[in-house]
């Protein structure tokens, strides 16, 4: 008897050292995962500090480059609960919300004269402003617009806590209008009736988010392959993809829970708010954005009876980025594009032609 209780003693002390083991093994774990996380947000800023200087070299002949600091709307308190880790989570909450825009400005242009303003927005879900936009920069430098390209939160290179301030279709946008207005509060040389704004996917989504909730304030939008049907994009779209929106940090509920909220931050569910003048293309072998969101959009602007233009391409090569990449296709039709931003906001040298675009965004005919 005793022996057995003995035996039984043992097994329950080996079990319970079995199991804090696999605690401690777990916490570990946990915490290594925590590690590799915040070493690949420290790689992604230096991945960004190296792009940076890039920049300098591929337009610094025909463009002052600048990076600011400028601020968008605070985080809220409710957002702050989320991310925790501040010792002033009040004053975290209310405060504005620091971030970063790049500015170019033609070298060529006459200090004394006002100049049109394009809002670039760039893509991703946790995208940056990156030089494989150099070639379309180039262009429009060409051209003679003035351009800021905002770093809006959850944009990545920043470190983990501005990734994990992302707000898809929601505070991201005033971020982008806020650029806009810095813009024109600091620099003479922008003509406040002469501002556009343009953007691929998500940049899309926000160009036309930007031109529903602020129709005033710009003259003219293109939005290439636009994000247009969050809801309709978490049924097609992967488990992990979803994962980015129902984070803790970000929305924190799946479209089935919170489908008011995705239909918020979808385009094609404003369209009834459109004033302004829009330009939209989408390409039907797009394996990112699926054609059938824009068509959504379309769909929905045609049936409030706003008047825009738009082309489907069919099956362009190139895909998603079909409209962005090197090929004559693709200059073509940014040709397309610039002849209908310069309808609207005149900039004092337009391209023409191919020829110009090519010796513009490549240097050589």
């Amino acid at each position: 008897m005793r022996i057995a209780s003995l035996w039984v003693l043992a097994l329950l002390c080996t079990t319970s050292l079995h199991a804090q083991s696999a605690d401690d093994l777990q916490k570990q774990i946990e915490a290594l995962r925590r590690q590799v996380g915040n070493l690949g947000h420290d790689f992604d800023a230096t991945i960004k500090q190296t792009d940076d200087l890039l920049w300098f070299d591929r337009v610094g002949d025909m463009a002052f480059v600048d990076k600011v600091i400028l601020t968008g709307p605070p985080i809220g308190k409710e957002k702050m609960n989320l991310l925790g880790g501040s010792n002033n989570p009040e004053l975290y909450a209310t405060n504005p919300l620091n971030f970063s825009a790049y500015i170019f400005i033609p070298k060529d242009i006459d200090p004394s004269k006002k100049y049109p303003l394009l809002v670039f927005a760039h893509g991703g879900v946790h995208g940056n402003f990156e030089t494989g936009y150099t070639h379309i920069i180039r262009e429009l430098m060409a051209q003679q617009y003035i351009v800021i390209a905002p770093e809006y939160r959850g944009s990545s290179g920043y470190g983990k806590g501005f990734y994990e301030n992302i707000d898809y279709g929601g505070l991201e946008v005033q971020d982008v209008k806020a650029s806009r207005d810095y813009m024109l509060e600091n620099y003479q040389l922008v003509d406040s009736d002469r501002v556009g704004i343009l953007g691929w996917s998500h940049g899309g989504l926000i160009t036309l988010m930007n031109l529903f909730d602020y129709p005033e304030s710009y003259k003219v939008g293109f939005a290439g392959v636009p994000v247009s049907d969050i809801i309709a994009r978490m049924g097609y779209k992967t488990d992990s993809y979803r994962d980015l929106f129902s984070a803790p940090y970000h929305i924190g509920k799946t479209a089935f829970e919170a489908v008011e909220e995705y239909r918020r931050r979808s385009p094609a569910w404003q369209a009834h708010k459109l004033k302004t003048p829009l330009l939209i293309h989408t390409n039907t072998s797009d394996p990112d954005v699926n054609v059938m969101e824009v068509e959504h959009l379309i769909q929905a602007l045609k049936a409030e009876g706003k008047s825009f233009e738009y082309e489907i391409f069919q099956n362009a090569p190139g895909g998603h980025s079909f409209d962005r990449i090197d090929t004559r296709m693709a200059k073509t039709i940014r040709l397309k594009i610039y002849k209908f931003l310069a309808r609207y906001l005149n900039p004092p040298r337009p391209l023409k032609d191919l020829d110009a675009l090519q010796l513009a965004g490549y240097r050589f005919r």
